[in-house]
């Protein structure tokens, strides 16, 4: 029913919409996000990189389409409509099936990886232009910090589906 087995490879098929399939998302996504933001706003920074400001960037997004951009507003849109929703929407449903029918079998994480990738580049390089901002923020540190950010989110959010897998089959 999720996108990994107990072999730790990923499934052809997309999930059934289900509670449990609901409670994955939120779980291995609120895991992912904590992490995305524990990189971006404190180990980042404290290393001397640069912060990341993900409900800002919502914020901006919100704005240009002309909808409430209040500090509330930024914070929902990044932690529970793209961690918690888009961004575990995305793998179970899109990414995972795709990369199973093109790729075929292969260990959980080098996907988990690109996808990634692949969030990095749809958010700094998409939704930044579509808010008006500057194309993958002018490739300036902050852009750096969020590539580490969104693998670090990929990876997280399907070790925890793959832990979670795990502990089902045992």
């Amino acid at each position: 029913m999720t996108t990994l087995t107990a072999d730790r490879h990923l499934t052809a098929a997309a999930p059934a919409v289900s509670v449990s399939t609901i409670g994955l998302m939120f779980i291995s996504g609120f895991f992912a996000t904590i992490t995305f933001d524990l990189w971006g706003q404190v180990i980042s920074p404290g290393l001397g990189f640069a912060n990341l400001s993900p409900h800002g960037l919502a914020q901006s997004l919100l704005a240009s389409l002309g909808l409430p951009s209040n500090a509330f507003a930024g914070y929902f849109v990044h932690f529970y409509l793209v961690g918690l929703v888009g961004y575990p929407i995305g793998w179970m449903y899109v990414f995972a099936p795709i990369w199973q029918r093109v790729v075929g079998d292969t260990h959980w994480l080098l996907p988990a990886a690109i996808y990634g990738v692949g969030l990095w580049v749809f958010a700094i390089g998409g939704i930044t232009a579509i808010a008006g901002l500057p194309f993958f923020l002018n490739f300036t540190g902050i852009t750096w910090v969020a590539l580490v950010g969104h693998v670090l989110y990929a990876v997280v959010m399907v070790g925890v589906l793959d832990l979670i897998e795990r502990q089902k089959q045992t």
